[in-house]
Formats: structure tokens, sequence, C-alpha cells
């Protein structure tokens, strides 16, 4: 998103003009830094993704100018290195693979290793205007912790699930005795679970104002409100067609010349959209 007036992304371009892009590994971190201004790429480093590591890249990185990183999501092993460099005061962005993929199809980019996607990053960070900042760096470390939290509980709907569908195929009476003892067991630690994940929401002000708001829109249940207030931090400063938008719900126009194709749906965050679509309006 970001302001949308000419001359304060002009302005944005001008103060930033240099920027790096961080490839994420599990064991490393490749580092391109990247003249905004030429496109040139200016030096480029692999670093452990450690503690140790992000504190050579920042001083690194520091000593360079940059000022604002991009880095690719990757599974969760990019989440401590973001959260060092936002620390440190730099602009960290977090893009979305297929984001950085499409960039390096418009680039013409097939080859492919850790260092050429780091100065991919940088470069598509380069021409990326930040989004507005929603919470803190002590917000997103309470975010992240309870979506962990949300995730573990999620999986145990899935374990559930499967095992309502072994359940189908047994016919031993000794088998299906257990795996209903199964099924009840997580029921009850999932109920548990969802008990206490409330409470650490309501721990924190910021976020408990936003649960009873949720709470208070008819037909949302407990598990709905709760899962919309930690995985749709932007809810009370985006739009309704935004907030659509983020959770993928928002039907986009596919019309070309005198064609007028039907409105679809698509993308946005799989588990807000999962849960609103099969309308987990469980209280």
């Amino acid at each position: 998103m970001g302001s949308h007036s000419k001359d304060g992304s002009t302005k944005m371009k001008q103060l930033i003009t240099t920027v790096a892009g961080i490839d994420t590994g599990k064991a490393f971190l490749d580092v391109a830094i990247l003249d905004a201004a030429t496109g040139m790429e200016q030096a480029s480093f692999r670093a452990l993704n450690t503690a140790a590591g992000f504190t050579e890249v920042v001083e690194r990185l520091s000593t360079a100018g940059v000022e604002r990183v991009g880095i690719e999501a990757t599974g969760g092993y990019e989440r401590e290195a973001v959260a060092a460099l936002g620390r440190a005061g730099l602009q960290v962005l977090v893009h979305q693979p297929l984001q950085v993929r499409l960039y390096a199809r418009l680039k013409l980019r097939r080859a492919k290793n850790d260092r050429l996607d780091a100065s991919i990053i940088a470069a598509f960070t380069a021409i990326t205007e930040p989004r507005p900042k929603i919470a803190d760096v002590t917000q997103d470390a309470v975010l992240q912790a309870l979506h962990d939290h949300l995730v573990h509980i999620d999986d145990m709907v899935e374990d559930v699930a499967r095992l309502k569908t072994r359940l189908e195929h047994r016919r031993d009476p000794r088998l299906i005795t257990e795996i209903k003892d199964d099924i009840a067991a997580l029921n009850r630690r999932i109920a548990s679970e969802r008990r206490q994940l409330e409470k650490e929401v309501r721990v924190h002000p910021f976020l408990a104002r936003r649960l009873d708001l949720a709470n208070s829109v008819p037909g949302i249940g407990k598990p709905t409100a709760v899962s919309m207030v930690i995985d749709m931090p932007e809810l009370g400063h985006v739009s309704r067609e935004q907030a659509a938008a983020l959770i993928g719900l928002a039907p986009f126009d596919h019309d070309s010349g005198n064609q007028r194709g039907q409105r679809h749906i698509a993308g946005g965050r799989a588990r807000p959209r999962s849960v609103v679509s099969r309308r987990k309006f469980v209280s």
C-alpha cells in the first residue's frame, strides 16, 4: 500500500539509495547490497542464520549505508533475522515467494542460486513501497508467539479430521474404540488450548479490544474471532474492501475489451480465508 502521492513516492526513492536483499535458508543468510539508483550490486556475502550472524549482517549493512532490507518468507526460517534487523532500526520488508518469482520472471532471470536470489530480492525491495506499519517490534513478537499457538491448535484439528477418516475404514471393534478415544482426547485438548489462547490474547490490551470487537459481530464465534485477531493484525487499520482482499474474499474484475468476464475470488491469507470459508462459527 503506502502513499499514492507522486511526490511522496519520489521522495521515498530519493531517500532510500542503498537496499539489501536476503535469501534465507535454514543455516545461512545470503545477502546482496544494491545501489537502488543504478541497480548495480555493490556487495554480496553469506552469514550464519544465528544470533552471531545477525550481528554481522547488521554491522555490514550499517557500514554500507543500507536502510531498507527485503527478505523472502521461507517457512519461518526468516523470523529471527527479521526481528533482529527490526531491533537494529532497519526498515524490513518481508516478501512472499510468489512476488519474488514473478519479479524474476519479469526481469527474464532464469538462473537461480542463493546469491542471485538475494540480488533479485534486493532489486524487488528497491521498487517496493513499504506498507504502513501496523505493529511495533514488541507487538510483532507477541503476534508471532500467538500465531504459533494457533497453528498448534489447527494442527490438532487436522489430526482429528484424519482420525475420523481412518475410523471409517476400520472394522475391528478394538481399533474403533482406540480411535474414538484418541478423538475424544484430542477434542478435550483442543478445547483447553483454545481457552488458554484466548487468555493469552486478553493479556495484551491492544488485542483484547480487537477481540471484543470481533466477538460483537453476529455469527462470529470465539475460535473465528481469535483466529482473525491473530492472523489479521491490519483489522481496524484498513477498509472493508482491503480486508476482504487480504483474506482472499474480494471478487476481482476479469474483463478485456468488450468481454465482461466473471468475477472471482482468489489468493489471500490461507488460514483466515479457510476459517471464514468453512464458516467455523462455533461458540
